[in-house]
């Protein structure tokens, strides 16, 4: 399936090629980087080990490529976006597959990824037509002391090149979430894929190959952080950078100078259950925004903050559904499965071991195998805690008893993270007062924490991100304003 098929010519021997000026190719370097099965830890597949000097020559290409591809009239660029779409999900199950084998997503989880994407990238066709198509007239009379001798006409212009930089976690859909409200704005792009999740970000890549964008203006460069990490951040090339991942943002928020950034680095997201909530609702919530694809979601709840009142019953309704949960491999869609790497599973360990010590409660036994990690619910965490604060990033859920609403939000706003966040309440005007008062991206009310729909506005405060994401806030912020004001002679008036 994966390197077959249509896909056969992104793979040499045992190793995948990365792609530039439009062919795929071998690196100079003549080394490869192993990508990891989470499920089995032993390696999955291989990519190219590029050099900067092949990073050097993909922003030259991008750059003489954007120049073409700005002056696309605007429907054509949506035709094109809306070819690599089908061909997306004509070609689902081999970039689905990947996904198994490189991020241990459940099956059906893999495969409702590619299908989203492909509608990301339609619907970012159909929304960059309207969006791009539309100006500003402006007449100077409006200001005081003028008369009206100067007219205005501003438009969206492209930034030039932007970096594209997704997650492990969804290697697919936040990759066409980046790339594709650039192109329809007129950038180029160059794709520096996570090392988990290249492979299926390479298939990826070559549907938009297959759909017959030009030479160069679709660039997607695979290798070690530690050599070309900062090379392409820094790269006087980069117009633009748009980023999701964790602490990583903040470096390169620091390093690039000058550039417009986007980002979105995780978050502690907060489920306040007050005590006329529908219990039955609120536990559902619990355990799917705390427990899909085994917690590893930057909109996973991430910490219960519940009245004491109601914490009993609602602990036990959420131990009845965690002890439905599968658990097992990803082939065979079990709902809780390995966790990314060996250094991901240590690290909720960490947390899990620091929660005991201090004399929390658990709800079942930990368990790990390997990088499979059983679900956990952790009950009575106090602020002392670091499973109170920290992001597992894992099928691990600290459970905070709280006396009132406003001791939840303190908590919520205490936090350097700051995404979203939910809360469940019977009363509308209670929710719409604790939903102000969180200071988060985004705060759900009566639903766990999520991304999308992908039109939707994703932002996040402090040091969960920069700037605002959702199709049509990035197509925004991929292009720039440009004017250009008419002189007249004498002041001019329709009278009408």
């Amino acid at each position: 399936m994966a390197g077959t098929g249509v896909f056969q010519e992104i793979l040499d021997g045992d190793v995948y090629k990365y792609y530039a000026d439009g062919e795929w190719k071998t690196s100079s370097s003549g080394k490869s980087v192993s990508i990891l099965n989470p499920a089995t830890r032993q390696v999955q597949y291989k990519v190219q080990a590029c050099t900067q000097e092949e990073v050097n020559k993909i922003f030259e290409s991008a750059k003489a490529a954007q120049k073409l591809w700005a002056k696309v009239p605007l429907w054509k660029r949506a035709e094109a976006l809306h070819k690599a779409a089908a061909l997306l999900k004509e070609h689902k199950a081999p970039m689905a597959e990947c996904l198994v084998k490189e991020v241990a997503k459940p099956a059906k989880d893999a495969v409702s990824e590619v299908v989203r994407s492909g509608d990301l990238i339609s619907y970012t066709a159909e929304e960059g037509v309207r969006i791009l198509s539309e100006g500003k007239f402006l007449v100077s009379d409006s200001f005081p002391g003028n008369e009206r001798n100067k007219l205005c006409l501003s438009s969206k212009i492209p930034l030039g090149v932007v970096l594209a930089i997704p997650p492990f976690n969804y290697p697919v859909n936040l990759a066409v979430s980046k790339i594709s409200p650039a192109l329809i704005a007129g950038n180029a792009v160059v794709l520096k894929p996570p090392t988990q999740g290249a492979v299926a970000g390479l298939h990826m890549v070559h549907c938009f190959h297959l759909a017959g964008f030009p030479k160069g203006l679709l660039s997607c460069v695979t290798g070690k952080g530690s050599e070309i990490g900062d090379f392409l951040t820094m790269h006087p090339g980069v117009n633009c950078i748009s980023f999701t991942g964790g602490d990583t943002g903040i470096a390169i928020s620091k390093k690039a100078s000058m550039v417009p950034l986007q980002m979105e680095l995780g978050g502690k997201d907060a489920c306040i259950v007050l005590e006329d909530a529908d219990l039955d609702l609120a536990a559902a919530n619990v355990v799917k925004g705390g427990y899909s694809y085994s917690g590893q979601r930057c909109t996973a709840v991430k910490v219960v903050l519940a009245i004491e009142s109601i914490a009993d019953e609602l602990v036990s309704k959420v131990n009845a559904k965690i002890a439905k949960l599968t658990v097992g491999l990803p082939e065979n869609n079990s709902d809780i499965t390995a966790v990314v790497s060996e250094s991901s599973a240590n690290f909720i360990e960490g947390l899990v071991k620091d929660a005991k010590e201090k004399g929390a409660t658990f709800c079942q036994e930990y368990r790990r195998e390997g990088n499979l990690i059983w679900p956990l619910l952790v009950d009575h965490v106090r602020p002392d805690m670091r499973l109170a604060w920290e992001e597992p990033f894992g099928p691990v859920l600290p459970v905070i008893r709280i006396s009132t609403a406003e001791e939840g939000i303190h908590h919520c706003n205490a936090n350097n993270f700051a995404l979203q966040g939910c809360v469940f309440t019977r009363d509308i005007n209670k929710a719409i007062l604790i939903s102000n008062a969180m200071e988060t991206g985004t705060v759900q009310i009566n639903s766990a924490p999520a991304r999308g729909p992908d039109h939707f506005p994703f932002q996040g405060l402090r040091d969960s991100g920069i700037g605002s994401q959702g199709i049509t806030n990035s197509i925004n912020m991929m292009t720039k304003v440009k004017s250009t004001v008419i002189n007249l002679p004498s002041p001019s008036y329709t009278v009408g």
